[in-house]
């Protein structure tokens, strides 16, 4: 394996640890930052936007599904930061992206059942590839 390749693990390992243990409330306060609340409610599937500063605030908790589609976009968030700047992540997660057939990775999550993954492999590749 080489240094390239330990480094990229390593990344990845990183990435996956800090987005378990992270709390909805810190999720949503880091996408509310990064994309604002209108972006973030629609990756999350929910129509009402202010509901996302009510769980950065700890006011209310997203229900499982939007919890699942937060806790994926910030995995992906956390791994593209970690080999980029912040505003390299919020112009990947709402741009067009060749690896998605020239769909935002936003719209993937928010719309596919397996939007997720699908962003995950285009951020994996833009690691590894630019």
């Amino acid at each position: 394996m080489t240094e390239a390749d330990l480094k990229a693990e390593e990344m990845l390992r990183a990435a996956h640890q800090q987005s378990i243990q992270a709390k909805p409330a810190e999720m949503a306060a880091f996408f509310q930052k990064l994309l604002g609340q209108k972006w973030t409610a629609y990756i999350s599937g929910v129509a009402d936007p202010k509901a996302v500063g009510k769980w950065a605030r700890g006011e209310r908790m997203p229900r499982s599904e939007s919890l699942c589609k937060l806790r994926g976009a910030y995995h992906i968030a956390v791994l593209i930061s970690m080999s980029d700047e912040l505003e390299t992540a919020k112009a990947w997660f709402i741009g067009m992206n060749p690896v998605l057939d020239y769909r935002s990775p936003a719209w993937v999550i928010a719309t596919k059942p397996d939007g997720s993954k699908q962003a995950m492999d285009a951020a994996l590749a833009f690691i590894s590839y630019g």
